[in-house]
């Protein structure tokens, strides 16, 4: 009772999977994937193991349509499933069992496959793979744009609870928790896809702070702020952006402009982010006379206004 994505971005490597059902918390069910691997999407009277056991026989070297066939031909209840595999080389398999409930299909293209059960109308799937390759962006927002074009086909019949999107690098480091660069997960919401569209996007304003962070590790002061105004821009309302962009601009030598931007938050929010800054002088995270002379500018500044 769910429609999903699953991809290969044949650019960068990367696999995601991305899905939206009626039904509570569908992340941990439904989207598998492993950095320079392949994905799953498994679902529909979902067996859960075929996402483990499939990212497994990718691994031992199955194409992806060998490692659908091994899944379902040991499963007695295969056609009530679907499920959809993409391996390392864009290869894609997927399998709608004849007992799934309809409206149900699959549609496989270059390097994805877009599925759903139980949606209002049989135009899902293939809507959904329209706007996949219809959208100019990065693999994330490309599977946003299929789940999007899904609801706006009439989606899965009895409404919208939960969504989740994940997104693995295309050459792993061997520190899995570094290749899973996009995990966000909506359990329960009235309206899960623009909920998962507005965490993608701050996803996306983090990710440019992370790497803001390494240009400025690297001496690269220029790319650094660029990287930061471009995380600000995404995501304005997230005053932490702000927060540690100022604090890291005062402490490169920017007063101004640190203090500037460090103001803002704590006009917004208060005292609390005063005695952050205090707190992280206390242990060493920011030089003593640093923080004094920035708490001196903050409070002239925000008493001025």
């Amino acid at each position: 009772m769910t429609y999903s994505i699953v991809a290969r971005d044949k650019d960068t490597g990367e696999f995601g999977v991305a899905v939206q059902s009626h039904y509570f918390q569908v992340s941990p069910a439904v989207p598998w994937a492993l950095a320079g691997v392949g994905a799953v999407a498994t679902q529909s009277r979902v067996n859960v193991s075929f996402g483990p056991l499939g990212l497994e026989l990718l691994q031992a070297g199955f194409t992806a349509e060998q490692a659908l066939k091994a899944l379902t031909s040991g499963d007695p209840g295969a056609e009530m499933r679907q499920c959809a595999i993409v391996d390392a080389k864009g290869g894609v398999a997927a399998h709608t069992g004849r007992e799934c409930i309809p409206a149900a299909g699959h549609h496989v293209g270059d390097g994805f496959s877009c599925q759903a059960n139980l949606m209002e109308k049989d135009t899902v799937w293939a809507a959904m793979a329209r706007a996949f390759t219809s959208t100019d962006a990065p693999l994330a927002e490309r599977m946003m744009a299929a789940l999007e074009a899904a609801e706006a086909e009439g989606g899965d019949i009895r409404g919208k609870q939960s969504a989740a999107m994940l997104v693995v690098t295309g050459s792993p480091t061997g520190r899995f928790w570094e290749d899973r660069i996009i995990d966000l997960r909506v359990e329960d919401a009235p309206e899960p896809l623009p909920e998962l569209r507005r965490l993608l996007r701050i996803r996306r304003a983090y990710m440019a702070l992370s790497e803001a962070d390494r240009l400025s590790e690297a001496g690269d002061r220029t790319a650094a702020n660029a990287k930061s105004a471009e995380a600000i821009r995404i995501a304005p309302e997230m005053v932490e952006i702000r927060f540690w962009t100022g604090l890291d601009m005062a402490m490169a030598g920017d007063m101004d402009g640190g203090c500037r931007l460090m103001a803002e938050v704590v006009r917004e929010k208060g005292e609390r982010w005063m005695e952050t800054l205090r707190r992280l002088a206390i242990v060493g995270r920011v030089p003593a006379d640093v923080a004094a002379a920035i708490e001196a500018r903050l409070a002239a500044t925000v008493g001025s206004t």
